[in-house]
């Protein structure tokens, strides 16, 4: 929007940077919103529809660009451990009385040959675990934990909220789809790395503290709802910041792992135990 009035030669700097700042804050105004199950309010003004379109597009895309495996056991574990998270997030919304909110979701579980110790997850239920953090899993149910935390991301629509934030921030609240016209290049590595797949694309963009801490709580309840042990959790994510050094993984860039999440996961831990009943 901010972009059309740039086209005006007699508006002074000054007057340009007004006009962008209150465009920003109808924006606001107008894509203020709740995360659903947490009722935070975040910034999301890109439509739905548009998110999972783009979504659909961009994951058929690096599914192209990469190697997808497709048979063995790891493949065959990835796709039942995502089908068990996606059958217990279905049965979440179910029982908050909001069965229509996954309706355009077309879950999809790919295992990706990487050494990257990563795993992401798109609007619509679109899934890529890299085969280098299987032996951080060591199995199922570490697994499980990592694929509740990236769908609960995606459930809680921080991808939206951080693309909301980089259109406002570094193109002046440009529409996405006029983004991706302009500047297709810097608009996909933006959007790549909004759902945590930036190493690859050359951009990371951290989730913040809050996000994360949904993104653990919902996991937890999710992992918990599918039958794998929440508890398990713990020792996961000791791993994972035993894994530092010089050059953490890159799923650590992304998601930060310390003694204050592992304390913050053990203080909601009798809440995800209610919902775990062993399968």
């Amino acid at each position: 929007i901010s972009n059309n009035f740039y086209k005006f030669g007699f508006l002074s700097k000054h007057m340009r940077k007004n006009i962008t700042v209150l465009i920003a804050s109808i924006l606001f105004l107008i894509g203020c919103s709740t995360v659903p199950l947490t009722n935070r309010h975040q910034i999301k003004f890109i439509p739905s529809g548009t998110m999972t379109a783009m979504s659909f597009q961009q994951y058929d895309a690096f599914l192209k660009q990469n190697q997808v495996v497709k048979t063995g056991r790891d493949a065959d574990m990835v796709r039942r451990v995502g089908g068990r998270i996606q059958k217990a997030v279905e049965q979440y919304f179910k029982d908050a009385g909001k069965p229509d909110y996954l309706k355009n979701y077309r879950w999809e579980f790919n295992l990706v040959k990487s050494d990257q110790v990563n795993a992401w997850c798109m609007p619509g239920g679109k899934v890529v675990v890299y085969t280098g953090l299987l032996p951080v899993a060591k199995d199922e149910t570490g697994l499980a934990v990592v694929l509740g935390h990236e769908i609960a991301h995606a459930i809680a629509d921080h991808g939206n909220e951080r693309m909301s934030q980089q259109l406002l921030a570094k193109m002046g609240g440009m529409a996405l789809s006029e983004a991706m016209k302009s500047k297709p290049q810097q608009t996909q590595k933006m959007w790549m790395g909004a759902f945590g797949a930036g190493a690859q694309y050359g951009i990371l963009l951290p989730f913040s503290r809050t996000q994360e801490s949904e993104a653990d709580h919902l996991g937890l309840i999710f992992m918990a709802m599918a039958g794998y042990n929440p508890q398990k959790a713990i020792s996961f994510w000791e791993r994972m910041a035993n894994m530092g050094g010089k050059k953490p993984p890159e799923f650590m860039s992304t998601h930060p792992s310390d003694q204050h999440r592992i304390e913050a996961l053990k203080k909601i831990m009798p809440e995800a135990m209610k919902y775990y009943k062993k399968k």
